[in-house]
């Protein structure tokens, strides 16, 4: 479970995306979790990851220690944090990737003294068990590849313009929760219809699962897929329609539309 170049990561501010990641690295063996150090600002909330053998510190101690640090700060904490460790990212090779939404790579460069690469990363809790979109930017190519490379083995990535974080923030991140709301409201249909709620919520998850990953070993557009279970007057095609003169996919497009318009990050 060593990491091939034999390089430590550590995660500051290791709340739901950044524990997330620390699990998929090692249960997918990116690397020992010995190797993953972990901070936030209440430490005592990671006794359960120190007692799995993930190092617990402080921010200080991470940064002097790892090769790879990774920002997982609210927006409005990114600045204080790097500045405080400003001296520290001028000392030796690192290079610092940032999970935060709403501040770029030249943001982070001119706070941590210019000199290291920057690379920021959108990927979603299901890192954790090797099924994110991680969508990976960056200005110096070395230092995206071996980012990518690190977040290869928890699910797809994929290398994107930092224009497009903000869109793959909402697609990526967001997305997770638009889609698990759908997954619940299907659920709570198949209650209707005669399961229980357990069962629902098993067929509903399964489903989707399954859907998505015709769409991934295919390569087909959806509606592809779709033509291939919908026959004429059947009961697919009722419940499609149904749901369209409801409105489905047009608020689902709001909904991503919003979500868009309130995350400051539009560049």
């Amino acid at each position: 479970m060593e990491n091939p170049n034999m390089k430590k990561v550590g995660i500051i501010g290791a709340g739901n995306i950044g524990c997330a990641i620390a699990k998929g690295m090692v249960s997918r063996k990116v690397m020992a979790p010995s190797d993953l150090y972990l901070s936030r600002k209440r430490n005592g909330l990671l006794s359960g990851q120190k007692k799995e053998g993930f190092p617990v510190t402080d921010n200080h101690t991470l940064v002097s220690e790892c090769d790879i640090i990774i920002l997982a700060v609210l927006p409005g904490q990114a600045m204080e944090v790097i500045l405080e460790l400003k001296e520290l990212f001028q000392k030796g090779n690192k290079i610092l990737v940032s999970v935060v939404s709403a501040v770029s790579i030249q943001e982070l460069k001119e706070w941590s003294g210019n000199q290291m690469p920057v690379v920021r990363i959108m990927p979603n809790t299901a890192a954790e068990y090797g099924a994110s979109m991680t969508c990976v930017a960056g200005e110096e190519e070395a230092a995206v590849n071996e980012v990518k490379k690190l977040f290869d083995p928890l699910g797809q990535t994929m290398v994107i313009k930092e224009h497009l974080m903000p869109a793959a923030t909402i697609l990526a991140a967001c997305g997770i929760a638009f889609f698990l709301r759908f997954i619940r409201a299907v659920s709570q249909g198949g209650i209707q219809i005669g399961f229980h709620a357990e069962e629902a919520g098993k067929i509903a998850a399964q489903t989707a699962m399954g859907a998505a990953e015709l769409l991934m070993k295919t390569e087909n557009h959806p509606e592809t897929e779709i033509d291939r279970v919908t026959t004429p007057m059947g009961c697919t095609i009722s419940g499609l329609n149904e749901m369209e003169h409801f409105g489905l996919s047009s608020a689902m497009i709001k909904g991503i539309v919003k979500s868009y318009s309130e995350i400051s990050d539009l560049k």
